[in-house]
């Protein structure tokens, strides 16, 4: 595996990740790291006909976090080199297939593609799981889960009440909980029969979001096939994202 890091700052994640992904699993185009000012800058893997990129700020990349993103996302990379469905199919064409002759908000249309976006995720860290631990995965859900529940009014949401907080939406929250239980849950990162925090906080993330059935879609993030063809896969992405705006719509009328 040939990866090439732009710029200065920190390398040695970057290498230990490749030496873990190397255990199992290999990618046929080089990958360049490049190395961003941004502290903002997400972390993110784009595709080309030639290379791999993986974008990441300086911040990030000098994290305790850092070797489990790079080994993230290289975990995406070898699911776009092998054509899988969750990383080739159109988003797009999921929504029209999904929402045609339905009028829906913006807000709602960019939770569905976070929707598709955890659904790749799933099948992404089906890899990084399989040669990786995931102690550090677990504490990154739980505490981007903690941060997102408790950035919401004090006042429990009630008709007629409007949320205060515009940071932390209640209803892509309680999706966001569900896959991380989800994700927790397939690889057996936490036990249901046993108490966890992670279960308190989506717990009180669905409490938060009722048009939200949040059980529903965690069962549907754990069980997407493990193996899966492109007919199947579109089937699943489509009834999860009508099954969202429906249940929003129902709440609203």
């Amino acid at each position: 595996m040939d990866i090439r890091i732009q710029g200065p700052g920190p390398t040695s994640p970057f290498l230990s990740a490749r030496d873990l992904f190397e255990t199992e699993h290999d990618l046929s185009l080089p990958v360049y790291v490049r190395l961003r000012d941004d502290p903002d800058e997400r972390t993110w893997a784009g595709h080309y006909e030639d290379r791999h990129v993986l974008n990441i700020s300086r911040q990030a990349a000098s994290s305790a976090m850092a070797r489990e993103l790079a080994l993230h996302e290289f975990a995406h990379m070898a699911r776009y080199e092998e054509d899988h469905p969750s990383h080739t199919q159109s988003i797009e064409e999921v929504l029209y297939l999904a929402l045609a002759g339905k009028s829906v908000e913006r807000r709602k249309l960019s939770h569905c593609y976070q929707i598709a976006n955890h659904m790749k995720d799933i099948y992404a860290d089906d890899i990084t799981l399989s040669v990786g631990p995931g102690e550090k995965l677990l504490s990154f859900l739980e505490s981007s889960l903690a941060t997102a529940v408790a950035d919401r009014p004090d006042t429990p949401s009630r008709p007629g009440l409007q949320r205060l907080s515009a940071s932390a939406d209640p209803d892509i929250t309680a999706v966001n909980a569900a896959f991380a239980l989800a994700l927790a849950e397939r690889h057996e990162l936490v036990n249901p029969d046993e108490s966890h925090r992670l279960y308190d906080l989506a717990h009180a993330a669905a409490m938060d979001a009722p048009a939200v059935d949040t059980m529903a879609f965690r069962r549907r993030f754990r069980d997407l096939g493990r193996e899966t063809d492109a007919s199947t896969y579109r089937k699943v992405l489509v009834d999860a994202t009508r099954s969202y705006v429906d249940s929003n719509s129902a709440a609203a009328d």
